[in-house]
């Protein structure tokens, strides 16, 4: 008699037959694919036995090359090899145009503000070229796995944007990806090694890859992953390193700073292949063109020093926004291919007290928790206790305009997500029946030192004296970082919404400088904010004034009581156009004084019309 296989609800009935999902780490140098195989999770290798795919795409007239092959080529074909490409997704060509010489490409502008790559075979945005990876991985992990994925969880740096994480989703969907989840680095960096090591309290996230520099600090405990606070600072990475050490042999070799793309791709690769040397030697032989000569750890250690000094001054900060100390942090988590390098290790140990680990392969270990997360959102339900909670945050605070040009602040900074925050406001005017709803990014206090992200209007509200109607603003962040705001007036029931997706985003260097900005000229913009609003009052002030002397004035004023009035409104006129908030605070005071008398009268006015003709019988009913 055969067996019937029963199971729980929600398990498959043979275990074999898991959905498949995988992990995705494309990175700004090298890319890889995970999955979880008989319980573990594991990078998957090519036909080859190979694990990374260098992040390199090469156009030929008639195919596309990707991965080692396109990166040999990078220094013959400079303009049709496509290498680093992760630092152009979701930039627009202003920004590209700041990184100079790094990237020898010719740019054009395309129908979005995000550049394209002039190649043989046409013009190629940075989506379509970050697709041709990710294909590939996709294809590897199909053949692998040996059926069709159900999705894949990508992982991106925390400091990525709206627009750069839709720029990364867009490239997903064009490879023929569903994307479960976008995952911030550092936080698959925590999946992999609270799994396996069962860690609980307080992990930094260190994570120094090709391009992008990402430190996050975040509270493990029973599977729960908060995020408390993330920084980075996008001057560090390999690729920095590489153009230190390509700076030191021109200077060495007495040679241009002025090359063509051809050569400048040599260069830089026997810098790569020089810094890889220093990992594991204390010297090595450094040749290029005509020129050869030695580099010692002790002087590429040197030739970093700033680079170094710069990532753990991030640290400093990303602990204090923490609310801890740098003791209460109990391990540091070790990400990215360029923390092999034997100062960074040093520098990080020195300033945390502890050495950190290096357990898992650091090129692997995002991958590989991006894998075990993916797995659990595909439905493949995991052992008991094991289940995983991942509570991201926002990189910087998002709010919206207010009167006189202030950021008004609806979801702070380092706010977990997802998350959703209402907030209420009101009209400015009488008989208002429009609001322009300014959506802002940054830590500022005023929205021209903030980012615009996006702007809507929100028609139809009932017309009512100014600060009568309710507005009510919701801000949602999803699990990707998506924002959507939507603005309701609550009695009509009228509302907007729009999904921010802006054309292009901020760079890393740009979210930092932002941070760096907020602390900087913390004092300044408080008392720009206080100015500001008193500037607010008392043109709120002045307005109502000149309706009541409008209204009442000729009834209720002598002539006298007029010239007073009018003399204090214009005082406070002239001080609104100044700087002096503790005179315009003053002035203020000083009208509501004089005309206090006059709001007196009328007030007497308006309860004897309202009187007149009624007994009090009536009143009293």
């Amino acid at each position: 008699m055969a067996l019937l296989q029963i199971a729980e609800p929600g398990q498959s009935p043979q275990p074999h037959q898991r959905r498949l999902a995988v992990g995705i780490d494309l990175g700004t140098t090298n890319s890889l694919v995970a999955a979880l195989r008989s319980g573990l999770s594991e990078p998957l290798a090519d036909a080859e036995g190979k694990i990374i795919l260098p992040s390199a795409v090469r156009y030929h007239a008639d195919r596309i090359e990707v991965g080692e092959g396109a990166k040999a080529a990078a220094s013959s074909d400079p303009f049709n090899t496509i290498v680093s490409v992760k630092r152009l997704m979701g930039r627009g060509l202003s920004d590209v145009k700041q990184l100079g010489d790094q990237l020898p490409y010719h740019f054009v502008g395309g129908e979005s503000q995000m550049p394209s790559i002039q190649t043989v075979q046409g013009d190629k945005s940075p989506v379509e070229v970050s697709a041709e990876i990710l294909k590939v991985l996709r294809e590897r992990a199909e053949l692998t796995l040996g059926g069709e994925l159900v999705g894949a969880v990508i992982t991106v740096p925390a400091y990525f944007d709206d627009a750069q994480r839709q720029a990364t989703k867009d490239a997903a969907r064009l490879a023929g990806l569903n994307v479960l989840r976008l995952l911030n680095e550092p936080t698959a960096a925590a999946v992999a090694y609270g799994l396996d090591q069962k860690a609980e309290g307080v992990v930094a996230i260190y994570d120094l890859g090709g391009g992008t520099f990402d430190i996050s600090i975040l509270r493990l405990t029973s599977g729960v992953f908060e995020v408390m606070a993330t920084g980075g600072d996008s001057a560090l990475g390999g690729d920095d390193f590489d153009h230190a050490i390509a700076s030191w042999i021109v200077e060495q070799a007495g040679l241009s700073a002025d090359i063509d793309p051809s050569a400048q791709r040599s260069l830089l690769d026997a810098a790569c292949a020089a810094k890889e040397g220093l990992t594991a030697s204390d010297s090595v032989e450094v040749e290029y063109l005509q020129w050869r000569g030695v580099l010692t750890r002790e002087l590429f250690d040197a030739l970093i020093e700033p680079m170094v000094a710069q990532s753990l001054k991030a640290c400093r900060r990303a602990v204090r926004d923490a609310g801890i100390e740098i003791e209460d942090v109990g391990a540091v988590v070790m990400v990215g291919g360029s923390t092999r390098v034997p100062r960074v290790r040093q520098a990080v140990a020195e300033m945390f007290g502890r050495q950190p680990l290096t357990d898992i392969d650091p090129d692997q270990v995002v991958a590989i928790g991006a894998a075990i997360q993916a797995d659990t959102l595909a439905g493949n339900k995991r052992g008991e206790g094991e289940e995983l909670l991942l509570l991201d945050v926002i990189p910087l605070s998002l709010g919206l305009e207010t009167m006189g040009g202030l950021m008004e602040k609806v979801i702070p900074r380092n706010t977990t997500i997802p998350v959703a925050r209402a907030q209420d406001f009101t009209t400015y005017k009488d008989g208002q029946t429009a609001m322009m709803v300014h959506v802002l990014q940054g830590e500022r206090e005023l929205i021209s030192d903030c980012r615009s992200l996006a702007r809507f209007e929100l028609r139809g509200i009932p017309p009512m004296v100014a600060g009568a109607a309710k507005i009510r603003v919701t801000f949602q962040v999803d699990a990707d970082g998506l924002l959507s705001v939507a603005a309701r007036e609550l009695v009509s029931g009228v509302e907007a919404s729009i999904q921010v997706k802006p054309s292009y985003g901020l760079t890393d260097e740009q979210v930092a400088k932002m941070l760096k900005d907020s602390f900087s000229y913390a004092g300044d913009d408080k008392q720009a904010r206080v100015l500001r609003e008193q500037q607010v009052d008392a043109q709120r002030l002045l307005e109502a004034v000149e309706a009541a002397v409008a209204a009442d004035g000729e009834r209720l004023l002598d002539s006298e009581e007029r010239e007073v009035i009018g003399h204090e409104m214009q005082q406070l006129r002239d001080l609104i156009a100044g700087n002096d908030g503790h005179a315009l605070e003053a002035q203020t005071k000083r009208l509501t004084q004089v005309t206090d008398a006059f709001a007196a009268r009328r007030l007497d006015s308006t309860v004897k019309a309202a009187l007149s003709g009624r007994s009090l019988n009536e009143i009293e009913e």
